[in-house]
């Protein structure tokens, strides 16, 4: 017994299941702490530490290939990718599979069962596998390092290069001979239809020029030499031509049969302005007074407005037809009320206002914002006003330094478009509502005297006392933004077509 006792404690002392505590190093641990002791002081204390440390697992048989990556320097940018045994495998499968032929049986296998099979055996989908694939992520930069190359190649874009600009070209798309035009800045000699088609008033005739087909036509001309038309205007729907004549009547003409269908007298001065509400012609003269005509009737003057001291030179219906502005000669802007039919006979304006210096020509209705009009004075103003009819208050004033003789809002950029005589003699683009210039379109060599914009808001033709019309082509849009609005405007019927007599 004592023999088998002595056997047991030598099989227990050679024993080399319990690990040796005073035994030296193994070579492949010492390899493994001198590694990781030296890819620990490589790291800044600014950086994070997201390289692996594989220290429990023996290395390769090469020296010098346990290392996934070089740890960069203080604001490096390398980044050495990883390439195991695996990836090129994958790589060679992928090059030789594109020349194998499709096996019909593995056609009918689903795709999401070889997805599965694909998961499970490899750990991602075959499919989105990558030629070359990248491993592990790089090291991040530390805080507050900016690349200077960054400066060089950014392909950040600007804002300047973002904001994308339309182009305004400084000369007009056409010039058309004025010529007997008359240079007098109360006249409103120049109107553009809904059908394409431009009026204007040369002396004692109307020419008319159609847009589109670019023919003229001489629709009238008075009788006696010494008469001579002061005003235009065409209805809605482009199809009548009320003309304000020097010898105190309004005349109502049918474009299309170019016949003059009635001649309506009631003013006792020359009628320098008009304006179109549905079947409701107004008319301002010399002698301040602003008479409503319903063309329907045979007795065709229903009403008369009297505020005005001197000459009535602007007169404008609100887009939705429930207001009249008038501005005259006695530097005064008056809002007026529809008088309905067999409404009250109150001939009190709304807003009178003062603060313009100087004869007021220009009007103009936002037809976006349907409560703010815009007034433009004379050569002792020469300010742009906005107003708010609503609260009656003056939203906004500019200073164009020059005489303004016609303001037109452009909806397609929301814009606002002023006409100036004595001192500029041009056209201004401004931004509104801010009122910031956009554009100045010269060419005239006199004061521009009028302004209309065409059916489609994309040309303003301006008038001016060198007697040429010339055509500024400034605010088309973008060809799909054009068939979209398009596709959106209905026709209407008008009930002036029916009823005129």
């Amino acid at each position: 017994m004592a023999q088998f006792g002595f056997e047991n404690d030598i099989h227990s002392i050679l024993k080399l299941d319990m690990p040796i505590t005073n035994g030296p190093m193994a070579r492949w641990q010492r390899k493994a702490s001198s590694s990781n002791t030296s890819a620990l002081n490589g790291l800044s204390p600014g950086k994070s530490a997201n390289v692996s440390l594989s220290s429990s697992k023996t290395p390769s048989k090469t020296p010098g290939k346990n290392k996934k990556q070089t740890p960069s320097k203080m604001g490096g940018d390398r980044f050495i990718p990883t390439r195991n045994t695996k990836q090129m495998d994958v790589a060679s499968f992928l090059l030789t599979k594109e020349n194998e032929p499709v096996d019909a049986n593995e056609a009918g296998v689903s795709s999401e069962n070889q997805k599965a099979w694909s998961v499970s055996l490899n750990g991602y989908n075959i499919e989105d596998a990558k030629i070359l694939h990248l491993g592990g992520k790089p090291l991040n930069a530390p805080e507050g390092y900016q690349n200077n190359l960054k400066v060089l190649y950014s392909q950040v874009t600007t804002p300047a290069s973002i904001k994308k600009t339309r182009y305004i070209s400084s000369t007009p798309d056409r010039i058309l001979d004025a010529p007997e035009l008359r240079n007098d800045f109360y006249l409103n000699l120049l109107d553009w239809s809904s059908r394409n088609v431009l009026a204007v008033a040369l002396h004692n005739s109307v020419y008319l020029w159609d847009a589109t087909q670019g023919d003229i036509t001489l629709l009238m001309k008075m009788e006696r030499d010494e008469d001579y038309i002061c005003s235009l205007s065409w209805t809605k729907e482009g199809s009548y031509l009320a003309v304000g004549t020097s010898d105190c009547k309004v005349q109502l003409w049918d474009v299309e049969n170019q016949k003059r269908l009635r001649s309506m007298a009631s003013h006792t001065a020359r009628v320098g302005s008009l304006s179109w509400n549905e079947h409701i012609l107004s008319s301002g003269s010399r002698s301040g007074q602003i008479h409503h005509h319903d063309v329907r009737l045979p007795n065709h003057h229903i009403f008369t407005l009297t505020g005005h001291s001197q000459e009535v030179c602007g007169l404008k219906w609100s887009p939705d037809g429930r207001y009249l502005a008038s501005g005259g000669n006695d530097n005064m802007v008056f809002v007026w009320p529809y008088v309905s039919e067999g409404g009250s006979r109150n001939s009190q304006s709304l807003h009178s206002w003062t603060e313009h210096q100087g004869a007021v020509k220009a009007l103009a209705w936002c037809p976006w914002q349907q409560n703010i009009l815009a007034s433009g004075g004379g050569t002792s103003d020469r300010h742009i006003r906005i107003w708010n009819v609503n609260s009656g208050s003056c939203i906004s004033s500019l200073d164009t330094q020059s005489q303004i003789s016609s303001l037109v809002f452009a909806p397609n950029y929301k814009e606002l478009v002023s006409a100036h005589g004595f001192a500029h003699n041009n056209v201004t683009i401004w931004k509104y509502p801010s009122l910031t210039r956009v554009a100045e379109l010269n060419g005239h060599e006199d004061r521009v005297l009028s302004l209309t914009l065409s059916p489609d808001c994309s040309t303003i033709a301006s008038v001016a006392g060198d007697e040429t019309i010339r055509l500024w082509k400034s605010f088309e849009v973008d060809p799909v933004k054009k068939k979209a609005k398009e596709r959106l405007v209905k026709s209407t019927s008008s009930v002036i077509h029916q009823s005129i007599r």
